[in-house]
């Protein structure tokens, strides 16, 4: 067996996840190396003793990252719901976008447009931000220039909008890269189906 695992149980040094992999990956334990072991998808951790990684803390973390990748990978919302929150979010960010605009100086080249569920935010030098519905997959689909794109799922329980491969929420993610712009903290609490972490 490669790696050094000394201090722990021979059962300890061998972690078994039939699931997902990218429960752990969720849980930002460590990027496992995969190997088939007997139809199971078998994890191990080279540096398990620098982590001290053991069976507890496997069960806790995988129950930590069910309790989010369960959200968007098990539950979705119906056309109806999903039409009606994705409206929602998009004209409210419409109105907040168009105020930020209107407010700041950096941005007097700026321009904001919302039609047939395209939520463009033309920032000059800054670049373009595209929000967009895509209700084929019921997601938010985010074109950022900073960050790139990104795909967004509702969650029912939490009622915010997540991409669910940085677990960050599309107001988080929005709220940081505009302070970064303007070099002060942009507030997007008051928005709806607002979440930050």
């Amino acid at each position: 067996m490669k790696g050094s695992c000394s201090g722990l149980l021979e059962e300890e040094k061998w972690l078994f996840i039939d699931e997902n992999i990218a429960m752990l990956r969720l849980f930002k334990l460590i990027r496992p190396r995969r190997l088939k072991c007997n139809y199971q998808r078998r994890l191990y951790f080279p540096n398990c003793t620098k982590l001290n990684i053991t069976r507890e803390h496997y069960l806790a973390s995988k129950n930590t990252a069910y309790s989010h990748y369960s959200t968007f990978t098990y539950k979705q919302i119906d056309d109806i719901t999903f039409e009606k929150v994705c409206e929602e979010t998009l004209e409210d960010l419409t109105d907040f976008f168009e105020e930020l605009v209107e407010s700041n100086e950096k941005f007097q080249s700026a321009d904001v447009s919302f039609s047939s569920g395209i939520l463009t935010i033309n920032l000059g030098q800054y670049g373009t931000y595209v929000i967009n519905r895509q209700s084929p997959n019921k997601q938010i689909w985010l074109s950022s220039p900073k960050s790139g794109p990104k795909r967004y799922d509702f969650v029912p329980e939490g009622k915010y909008w997540l991409y669910k491969h940085d677990m960050k929420t599309l107001h988080e993610l929005l709220q940081n890269e505009f302070s970064t712009i303007l070099g002060e903290k942009v507030d997007m609490s008051n928005c709806c189906y607002y979440k930050s972490n």
